[in-house]
């Protein structure tokens, strides 16, 4: 009886060491798989206020977006009203403090601060919008919007009745001057008269420096405005004027049913919902990234129904030259304001000129700012 009391005691002794081995591999298998799950923290940092109408609301546009899209596999969150400088560098280290692993700085002057904090979180993704320095964790990506502008220059062009264009400038750095430059040449493509004034505001947002600015160039004879300025004040004050105006970056139609020509928005969605899956994947690689129009980033929408049939016709060809590659913006003969021709017939301007470009193409009234 005894041995068979001892086998009986020994067989339970191993079903229940059994169960509870397997008890605690199932603990581990669960925290493993907890882990895994673990969303994405995706951080975005932006220069003004998420509700300006314009490239704010654009990014914020597209954050919300990579979080439809991509539901409990990322927690994304934002901070606006970033300044550019030593405010930058603060939040964005702290973003990565928090345990962020891709975070988007939204501005062409965050580009120190993020290359500065990117060498101190080297496991931390970080992407900067419009600026040319990279770094094995840190890479760059742009928007085309030059097409956007050149596709906005035919469309006042062919409304315009004085021949004279106005452009609300924030900062002369390249990636601005190319947008008055291509919205030039795209009125000049279907009205050779062309003149296009320029006022420089020097901040990307400050709605009482906008409007001010248009009103003065409206009083300049300019009957058709552009801006490279994040708020609406530029088109509102179109539409009470009774000239017309471009949406920038976002559609600000509401703010101007009449005047508004047409809107050239920036999609940021598809790009930083591809971002995020690469480095969840751990696919992400640094470069330099630029969408257009080819790539569906770059949209013009909301085309005035009064635009005349030989506008529209001309937009729509170039609009699709462009999808198909068979055209580009900076694509010669182009001459500067002193008539020397810049870009010879037969070719273009390489990305490595665009990032540099600090000349006003022929027709741009007055000197650029130094």
């Amino acid at each position: 009886m005894s041995g068979l009391h001892t086998l009986r005691r020994l067989t339970r002794l191993r079903s229940t060491l059994t169960a509870a081995l397997f008890a605690g591999f199932s603990a581990f298998a669960y925290a493993a798989g907890a882990q895994a799950a673990e969303p994405l923290k995706v951080a975005f940092v932006y220069i003004g206020p998420v509700n300006d109408a314009g490239w704010n609301a654009a990014h914020e546009k597209g954050r919300m977006e990579l979080q439809a899209a991509l539901g409990d596999q990322v927690k994304t969150s934002y901070v606006e009203n970033v300044s550019e400088g030593a405010d930058a560098e603060r939040v964005i280290r702290q973003l990565a403090a928090d345990g962020n692993k891709l975070i988007f700085a939204t501005s062409f002057g965050y580009m120190q601060a993020a290359l500065k904090v990117a060498r101190m979180f080297p496991k931390t993704v970080f992407m900067h919008a419009t600026g040319y320095k990279t770094a094995k964790n840190l890479g760059v990506y742009e928007a085309s919007t030059y097409e956007g502008a050149y596709l906005m220059g035919v469309l006042a062009g062919g409304m315009t009745k004085s021949n004279t264009l106005g452009y609300v400038a924030s900062f002369p750095i390249p990636e601005v001057i190319r947008n008055v430059d291509a919205f030039t040449l795209g009125a000049q493509s279907v009205n050779p008269k062309i003149k296009t004034k320029v006022i420089w505001v020097n901040t990307w947002y400050d709605p009482g420096k906008e409007r001010q600015a248009a009103e003065t160039l409206i009083a300049q004879g300019a009957d058709a405005l552009c801006q490279n300025t994040d708020s609406p004040a530029t088109a509102q004050v179109a539409e009470q004027k009774g000239v017309y105006a471009c949406g920038w970056d976002s559609d600000m139609k509401k703010f101007a049913p009449k005047a508004q020509l047409a809107a050239s928005v920036v999609d940021w969605g598809p790009f930083y919902i591809k971002t995020a899956k690469d480095v969840m994947a751990g696919t992400w690689k640094s470069g330099d990234t630029q969408w257009g129009v080819a790539e569906g980033m770059v949209k013009v929408e909301s085309l005035l129904p009064t635009i005349p049939a030989t506008t529209r016709k001309a937009f729509d060809a170039k609009e699709q030259a462009l999808h198909d590659g068979s055209f580009q913006v900076f694509q010669g003969p182009i001459k500067d304001q002193s008539g020397a021709v810049k870009v010879t017939a037969g070719s273009a301007l390489d990305e490595t000129q665009l990032r540099s470009l600090n000349w006003y193409v022929d027709g741009v009234d007055g000197a650029l700012p130094k």
